[in-house]
């Protein structure tokens, strides 16, 4: 089971964090990422923000470097995602997601949350 918690409201340049447990995924046996889903744009698909690989490196979208932070917490099997100076087109649905690989989109991710919505007002 993968649960997403952590999302709500803020203003733009605040800051979130998104937890997400996942308590049979963790370990470096797989790949954890979250991805985000914008209202309206369903044609586009979920995009995937940050993610940790098998090998423990991490990867982060080009839009959310330096104000994203992806770490995980493998004794209490939790994947966080800090969210700092957040803006307004940050506004989604997100979702945490694992995978036995690390692809950038969401084929291959075999496990998927039901999503926190982050709603960020300006």
């Amino acid at each position: 089971q993968v649960v997403e918690s952590g999302g709500g409201s803020v203003q733009a340049g605040g800051s979130q964090r998104l937890s997400c447990a996942a308590s049979e995924y963790t370990g470096s046996s797989y790949c954890m990422g979250w991805f985000r889903q914008v209202a309206g744009k369903e044609d586009k698909g979920r995009e995937r923000v940050a993610a940790i690989d098998i090998d423990a490196s991490i990867w982060y979208a080009d839009d959310v470097k330096g104000r994203f932070t992806i770490s995980q917490d493998n004794d209490k099997n939790t994947l966080y995602l800090q969210m700092n100076n957040l803006k307004p087109e940050d506004t989604a649905t997100y979702y945490c997601a694992i995978s036995p690989m690390c692809p950038i989109t969401t084929m291959g991710y075999n496990y998927w949350g039901q999503g926190t919505q982050v709603t960020v007002s300006s």
